[in-house]
């Protein structure tokens, strides 16, 4: 019991950095020995210890123009005050440098779906961010053991190879390029972190090679996994993967045969947190740590079969035991899950099996192996790519409520699985759970959500029975930012895109829209031929089979018991924003007036009415948003779709007259996405 008692009082000493409640937790500790109650405290009070002495080295220089010198390495400026996140564009190479700039706190999710650059920095234990302005000096890096081994391992390979090699031994994925996608398609994500799956092929290997060193084998592989782990870095499920390895070969050099899984976890949890606390916010030691539980709680109580139908078998039932505790965190972080990811574990880990050794023998005899890693590297992209195009389920965000309905769904399974319960009683109750979150989803919702999608516009209109409009998409290189949010929010398919004028802030995005997402009906203004942007975005509708419908002054549509009513453009304007589609959309006497960038000229023209939400047209610029519009329409909340821009938008004047008319202003450069209800 013991080490359960230390990871159980490290993880709640770890857990009041969420919450001071955690120690609440130590009350579980009544039902152990009394010498484990005491060790599971000590846990508890060493590791809230090193939090309370831990000191933030940023904090008084936080919002502060500093200098900073130090070693630029994958991102993060090592300084002799401790480590900051370097944000450039473009980005920095890796060397020795002294840089100007504006030292930041990380910023939070500014989407839905989106990256939390706050939490992320938080689970290495970085607590600032520094928005370089001006290199002042650089020095390129010297030649060290890890550019030496970098080298040594990329030496006779060609790219792609040789960009795989790199992620699967050193953990350095950002060559990768659109392969990681790939492998996340595939559900072969997990391979390419620096875990469990390189340790125990790892140490297998050297076991195995060093078989002639007798008992002080397991001593000399330890060693080289500690070497391994000091050459990558402390990535936090290669940490607990060491620390598990560590103990199963102390273990057998001592004597004492295997060590039990759950307890080797337990033990390296302790001391993971012991050292790094905030290792609790890392997903990448989250899901590594539930995917071992996961396999060491089904796994041993799963039947076995006889002969190639238990090969088989295992590479399914592993599949399926590492992700019954990941399950609601994939779908929560990523938004789907690959069905045909047991197929690929069992034609893609086997190859792997020979790929990390012979990448580690590389290291240090370089190009002598680059035809054996060269082959079985092209087998393992190709086989990647063709798995990465089968289907996938997709998901939205998951909440809390969310999770503690997954978690309670799953535990009577799991007391059934030990004997516990009977199977049919614990199918009842995990059938009540599933109930439960359909006719949580099945209530009736109706929204609207500003997308903070930079210097550009996207509005999502959401409605009962997953009906889903979206105005505009912003740019381009803005577009993964918007699939990500889409697929955060559930978003399947889009049954209304409104182009509002062939601006590329407005509609650059949404071909790729339609390539990503099913689309009913693409509405927009009067065709523009000859347009660059109006031209590729009616090819991407005629190539996807998306009807277009145009509209202007005049034209109403209906759907899930909405109206949109258009009042603009009336086919006389002579300009692009002049020409911007303006429509009131009216959903149970709740009212939205989206503007495009329609100019103050062409405002006086609209037929004005009560609105709730006013969409503030040309991000706030002073050409729209005029005095008839505010007094006409008199809204209650402006939204504000604007991103850091050289224009000045939204413009004083703008918000001056907002203000003056009594109208709460939202925006998306302050408060990233912005929901409101319609209701």
């Amino acid at each position: 019991m013991i080490p359960y008692a230390l990871g159980l009082g490290a993880l709640l000493g770890a857990l009041t950095q969420l919450t001071p409640l955690a120690f609440l937790g130590l009350l579980a500790g009544l039902w152990l020995p009394q010498a484990a109650r005491w060790l599971g405290l000590l846990a508890y009070t060493m590791v809230v210890l090193h939090l309370g002495l831990s000191k933030d080295p940023w904090a008084s220089q936080i919002g502060q123009w500093v200098r900073l010198q130090g070693t630029l390495q994958e991102g993060f400026l090592h300084t002799p005050q401790g480590r900051v996140y370097v944000r450039h564009f473009p980005r920095l190479q890796d060397g020795y440098y002294v840089l100007e700039g504006h030292l930041l706190r990380p910023h939070g999710q500014r989407n839905p779906g989106g990256f939390d650059q706050a939490t992320w920095l938080r689970g290495l234990g970085v607590p600032a961010v520094l928005q370089a302005r001006q290199v002042v000096r650089f020095e390129p890096p010297a030649q060290d053991t890890r550019q030496w081994f970098r080298q040594q391992l990329v030496a006779g390979l060609s790219p792609s190879a040789a960009a795989l090699a790199v992620a699967i031994t050193l953990g350095e994925r950002r060559e990768l390029g659109e392969t990681y996608g790939e492998f996340q398609r595939a559900g072969l994500a997990h391979a390419l972190a620096l875990s469990g799956l390189n340790v125990a092929i790892l140490a297998g290997f050297f076991v195995l090679v060093l078989y002639g060193l007798g008992p002080w084998r397991y001593l000399v592989t330890l060693g080289l996994l500690l070497l391994y782990l000091l050459l990558v870095g402390p990535e936090p499920s290669l940490v607990r993967a060491v620390i598990m390895g560590g103990l199963v070969l102390l273990g057998l050099f001592l004597g004492k045969g295997k060590v039990a899984v759950l307890p080797a976890l337990s033990l390296a949890l302790f001391v993971h947190l012991l050292l790094e606390p905030y290792t609790i916010f890392s997903l990448s030691a989250q899901l590594s740590y539930l995917a071992v539980l996961g396999m060491a709680l089904v796994l041993p109580r799963l039947p076995r079969l006889q002969g190639w139908k238990n090969w088989l078998w295992a590479s399914v039932s592993v599949t399926f035991a590492a992700q019954v505790f990941i399950l609601p965190l994939l779908l929560h972080h990523f938004h789907q899950l690959p069905l045909l990811s047991p197929i690929a574990n069992l034609l893609v880990l086997p190859i792997l099996n020979l790929l990390v050794p012979l990448g580690f023998v590389k290291l240090v005899l370089g190009g002598v192996l680059a035809g054996p890693v060269e082959g079985l590297s092209q087998l393992t992209l190709g086989l990647v790519g063709w798995l990465s195009n089968g289907p996938q389920l997709c998901w939205g965000e998951i909440g809390a409520t969310g999770f503690t309905l997954y978690f309670l769904g799953i535990l009577p399974l799991l007391a059934a699985l030990y004997g516990r319960l009977r199977w049919m009683r614990a199918g009842v109750l995990s059938a009540t759970v599933v109930l439960a979150a359909f006719l949580s989803q099945s209530l009736e919702r109706a929204e609207i959500w500003q997308l903070d999608v930079g210097q550009g516009d996207a509005t999502l209109v959401r409605l009962p029975g997953r009906v889903e409009i979206l105005v505009d998409g912003g740019r381009d290189w803005a577009y993964p930012r918007l699939e990500s949010v889409l697929r955060a929010l559930g978003v399947d398919d889009l049954d209304l895109v409104i182009a509002t004028h062939p601006d590329g802030d407005h509609i650059q995005a949404l071909p790729q829209v339609m390539q990503s997402f099913p689309v009913g009906t693409l509405v927009t203004g009067p065709r523009v031929r000859g347009d660059e942007l109006d031209d590729a975005l009616h090819q991407a509708a005629r190539r996807h089979r998306v009807q277009v419908v145009q509209a202007g002054a005049g034209t109403e549509l209906e759907l899930a018991g909405a109206r949109l009513r258009f009042l603009g453009p009336q086919g006389h304007e002579a300009q692009d924003n002049e020409r911007s589609l303006v429509f009131v959309l009216e959903y149970k006497e709740r009212k939205a007036l989206f503007t495009g960038d329609a100019p103050i000229s062409v405002e006086t023209r609209w037929k004005t009415e009560k609105v709730d939400i006013l969409k503030v047209g040309h991000h706030g610029s002073d050409t729209s948003t005029g005095e008839a519009l505010l007094q006409g329409f008199q809204p209650r909340v402006a939204l504000i779709g604007v991103g850091n821009n050289p224009y000045g938008h939204p413009t004083r004047s703008v918000l001056e007259r907002l203000y003056q008319h009594g109208v709460e202003i939202r925006r998306t450069d302050l408060e990233g996405a912005i929901r409101i209800p319609l209701r």
